[in-house]
Parts: structure tokens; sequence; C-alpha cells
């Protein structure tokens, strides 16, 4: 019997898509795969604790164990890959539809929890994202949204700050997009060097971010306000 897994993967391939630990592969999974996924992916998880030596049968905080984490990886940890991207209203800013059509910097704080792909390791932090308003708004929360579901997959921090900042710029059709992450990694803190703190900042800025001095900065003195009356 072929497995679920290497069905999806053949779509892929014949596509020419990848599948990289970062990619959505969301569009080649059929309606009623995900539960034959996680079916298989429980079985998988079985193995690697029987190679680790772990009673599965006799163990009563083992017992299960494969399956949470078949369910962890598919419908949390990684959900961003297996799981369309968020639907997002978007409301018309021009002269036609608005009195004072909005053409100024907004900064958002969204707080994002995603994996590293080279250990599987958590990656916690913040992304703060600013545009300049163009053609279409989106409400507040989907900003989050986005970055939420960018961040739910296996990636780097640097990859990570790319794909929030492409999603934002196509959902609000602005070519002035920035995005700064700060995060602490468990590959650090957990493993290797045991680092007591890994706290690592990325930035990707477009459009006048980049070029525009003086946009760049009011960008950054938003964060530090963000960050001086942020929850602590």
């Amino acid at each position: 019997m072929v497995k679920t897994s290497d069905k999806i993967k053949a779509r892929i391939e014949k596509s020419g898509d990848r599948y990289y630990a970062n990619s959505n592969i969301s569009k080649f999974i059929k309606a009623g795969e995900l539960d034959k996924l996680e079916k298989e992916i429980t079985e998988a998880f079985r193995g690697v604790l029987d190679s680790l030596i772990i009673d599965q049968t006799n163990d009563p905080n083992s017992e299960g164990t494969a399956h949470r984490l078949a369910k962890m990886y598919l419908h949390e940890t990684m959900r961003g890959r297996y799981y369309p991207d968020p639907k997002v209203t978007s409301f018309p800013n021009d002269e036609e539809h608005r009195t004072h059509p909005y053409d100024q910097l907004l900064v958002v704080r969204a707080e994002i929890k995603s994996m590293c792909s080279h250990h599987h390791q958590p990656v916690a932090g913040v992304a703060y994202i600013g545009i300049i308003a163009a053609n279409k708004l989106i409400g507040l929360s989907k900003y989050t949204r986005i970055a939420q579901w960018c961040a739910r997959r296996g990636t780097l921090q640097e990859e990570l700050a790319n794909d929030i900042c492409r999603e934002i710029a196509r959902a609000t059709e602005s070519n002035n997009v920035a995005v700064y992450i700060q995060a602490t990694h468990g590959c650090c803190e957990n493993r290797g060097i045991m680092a007591h703190s890994s706290l690592t900042q990325t930035t990707v800025l477009t459009g006048a971010f980049k070029t525009d001095p003086n946009t760049k900065k009011e960008f950054f003195d938003n964060i530090k306000l963000q960050q001086e009356f942020a929850p602590r």
C-alpha cells in the first residue's frame, strides 16, 4: 500500500514545487488526507520511540506519546505547512471609499512561536511589522495571524522574516514593508553551547524603509516605544 505521505510527495514533485521544512504544501493535500497522515506519523513516531528503547506499553508517561507527537507536529508546531493561509479580509484605502485615506506608517507587534529546522527546537519571540499603508487595509489581528502562519513550520529566523514580509506585502498591496524579529532559540539554549540567552535579531526592509533613513528611523523608534510599554 502506498503511504499517504508518498502520494502527497508525488503530487508536489510532479508540479515541480518543493517541500522544504518551511514550505506550505496545503494545496497538494486532498480532503481526508490529514487524518491519514496523522495515523502514518503516529506509527513513525512509535518506531522512533522504540529505537530510543522507551517502553510505550508499560510506561504510563509514554503511552500515547507517539500520537501526541503526531498531532503536535501536524496541527500545531508545523501547522503552517499543512494548512492554507488565513483568510484575510481587506478594505479599500482610497479617496473613493475614504474621506482621508491613510498613507502613513503603521507598526504592529506580533508574538510568534516557530521551530528551528535544524534540530526541531522551539523558537519564540516577537515580530514587529511596519507598513506604509497602500491600496488595502487589513484588520490588526490579521498581521499576527499571517506572522504566526509563516512561523508555524520548520524554518530559520532569516527566512521567517522574509516570509512574513512577502505575505504582508501580498495582503496589503504595499511596496513598503518592514519586519523586525527578536527571538530566542532552543537549539542554542537546550543543546550544543547551552547558551544562557540566545536572543537573535533579524530585519527585512523594503521600499521606503530601505531607501529613506527617516522612515527607517521612525520604524525603529516605534519599536522602542512598543518595547517600553510591552507586557512584562
